[in-house]
This record gives structure tokens, C-alpha cells and sequence, in this order.
């Protein structure tokens, strides 16, 4: 199983995916947040996943996954009663 980190922040910036996460917080401020992004990271640093929280429910959810040189292979978008948005990316030609 591969070792991932929870990390937190405010917001969500630009359009390209994976879509940059911005505003880090602590675990300890998210009793004074409303909204907030769960993020998960694995080992070297690559965004694996998101929630955005609203509430305590899950308003949005993004899931990557990378080819073994760290680039974008896939997205899948979650948002709140819509069917997920699937998106594959092919690599560089050769």
C-alpha cells in the first residue's frame, strides 16, 4: 500500500488539472471552517486526491491518477448529484 498525507487548505486555483490547491491550514483550524479541501498526497508530493468540504458533507471530489514519470493520466470529477466526469490523458509522443 503506498504511503499517502492529509493535508488541508482554503482553495482551489487555475483550471489545468491537477488543479492546484492553495491557502494550506492546519488540522487544528478546521473547527472554525465551514468549507475547507481534504487533500491526500502521496510520498513525493504528487495530489492524489481531494474533497471540498461544505458543512461536513462533500460538495466536490477530484481522484488522479499519474503514469510512473509523474504525469497526468486520468480525472475523475465528483460533484454533487452528477454522474462523474472521466477524463484520460495520453502521454507525450515518443
Amino acid at each position: 500500500m503506498t504511503e499517502t498525507t492529509t493535508r488541508y487548505f482554503l482553495a482551489t486555483s487555475g483550471v489545468k488539472l491537477p488543479l492546484k490547491l492553495v491557502n494550506e491550514i492546519e488540522p487544528d483550524a478546521l473547527s472554525n471552517r465551514n468549507t475547507f479541501i481534504r487533500a491526500s498526497f502521496d510520498a513525493a508530493g504528487l495530489l492524489l486526491a481531494f474533497d471540498k468540504m461544505v458543512y461536513g458533507d462533500v460538495e466536490l471530489s477530484h481522484r488522479y491518477d499519474y503514469d510512473a514519470d509523474g504525469a497526468l493520466r486520468r480525472a475523475e470529477i465528483i460533484m454533487l448529484d452528477e454522474e462523474p466526469t472521466i477524463l484520460e490523458f495520453k502521454g507525450a509522443p515518443a
